[in-house]
């Protein structure tokens, strides 16, 4: 079951990733609403920001830390992403052979397509 849930993840890391920064932003900008401006009345939003009451402290916590999780995994994958591309890219069998055992390790934290792209380019090049 962990492996499903880990595969699915894997899959759609930057959009989730995405998701993640959003809903960290909103609930972190409803916690500072509360705590610095409460008396500004912007609508809707604000009305749902006074029936939390205390409850906007854990939200602007809990907003934080997602922000910075969803910042740090769209971080990362866009840098494994950017690597395995890179890579890619070479025409050489010897560069591709120096870089191998690093390129298998990242395309195992990206979605299938990448590890789709390193076969292709294993056959291309002759690579077992």
């Amino acid at each position: 079951m962990w492996k499903k849930i880990t595969a699915f993840l894997r899959e759609y890391v930057s959009i989730l990733s995405i998701i993640t920064i959003v809903l960290g932003l909103l609930l972190f900008f409803m916690g500072i609403i509360w705590y610095w401006f409460r008396d500004v009345q912007i609508g809707l939003y604000t009305n749902i920001i006074n029936r939390l009451e205390d409850w906007n402290a854990y939200l602007l916590v809990l907003g934080f830390i997602m922000l910075i999780m969803g910042t740090w995994y769209l971080y990362s994958y866009s840098k494994k992403r950017k690597f395995v591309l890179n890579e890619l890219k070479t025409n050489k069998r010897s560069e591709l052979l120096k870089r191998h055992n690093e390129l298998e390790y990242t395309v195992k934290h990206l979605p299938s397509k990448y590890k789709k792209m390193l076969e292709e380019k294993k056959e291309e090049l002759g690579i077992k």
